[in-house]
């Protein structure tokens, strides 16, 4: 065996796709955990909490795709309250949550989700940090209203004493060489040398048909828009839950930040993968667009 294949070796036997007809034993010795099924099951496992760092998600928006079974808007704002509700005895004190969330369409009209799932974790407790408007460059065109080209990440806290980390964020500052004018620091440069706050509006290519990081998945997520998130809300080492994780691009965000995820799919094809990315990230080969 070469040292390619024992590099494969290792982080394939650290990677662990887990199916609800398996015994969840020792969980907590896997770096990068993959839970084929349902996130409540999976939770139902677990007898050790807090658990997670940061939750960071985008779970379904109730719209007919092909990995989700549409239900009466109703039904769905109360499926999604279970699931919440049942997630957050698991998220440590100092943890976060992010909830990214689009639109629900009915015969033309727009729900946004984000305006019917911020009061839920309200009532939960949860305190609202950064309404995150992600913008993006493609979508559908529309005909009789103006075309959504924007998505909405929920950053909500537990508490007061929650991590964030802006310096690894920062990006250029607009006018670097702007100098004080006048008062004890007159002359000197007067924006931070690391670089800015990067506000709450970020402008993020969507993962379409042309796209580097483009899977078998109809909508993931890009991978620099929750490297973001995991750079700004977690420390190396820490644990990222993404209840949906889709083809596992918070794995990869995850995985090239030194950073262990658990996550849940109900499709195997997305979970493999999900895997596959996650080894090539560890291998530091995966392509992916960062988020600078």
């Amino acid at each position: 065996m070469n040292e390619f294949e024992q590099s494969i070796k290792e982080i394939n036997s650290n990677i662990k796709i887990v199916s609800p007809r398996s015994r969840l034993n020792n969980h907590q010795k896997y770096e990068y955990l993959l839970w084929h099924g349902d996130v409540r099951k999976f939770l139902n496992h677990l007898n050790h909490k807090p658990l997670f760092d940061l939750v960071v998600t985008s779970p379904p928006y109730n719209i007919g795709k092909e990995y989700e079974q549409q239900k009466d808007f109703s039904s769905y704002i109360e499926w999604q309250k279970r699931i919440i509700e049942q997630i957050l005895p698991f998220v440590k004190d100092t943890g976060n949550v992010c909830w990214q969330v689009g639109n629900y369409v009915e015969n033309g009209t727009i729900w946004p989700l984000d305006i019917e799932l911020a009061p839920i974790f309200r009532e939960f407790g949860l305190q609202l940090r950064n309404r995150i408007v992600w913008k993006f460059g493609h979508g559908l065109h529309s005909k009789r209203r103006f075309s959504g080209r924007y998505e909405v990440i929920l950053w909500f806290t537990k508490s007061n004493d929650y991590k964030f980390n802006l310096d690894p964020v920062r990006v250029d500052a607009k006018y670097p060489s702007k100098r004080h004018y006048k008062g004890p620091n007159a002359g000197r440069y007067s924006s931070n040398p690391l670089g800015k706050n990067p506000e709450d509006v970020w402008e993020i290519p969507n993962v379409k048909s042309n796209h580097i990081e483009k899977t078998i998945h109809p909508c993931q997520f890009p991978v620099g828009l929750i490297e973001k998130l995991i750079l700004s809300m977690t420390d190396v080492g820490d644990l990222v839950f993404d209840p949906f994780a889709g083809v596992a691009s918070a794995g990869v965000a995850s995985a090239i930040h030194n950073r262990r995820f658990w996550g849940c799919d109900i499709s195997r094809d997305y979970l493999d993968t999900g895997k596959l990315r996650i080894s090539k990230a560890l291998l530091g080969i995966e392509r992916y667009r960062p988020h600078d």
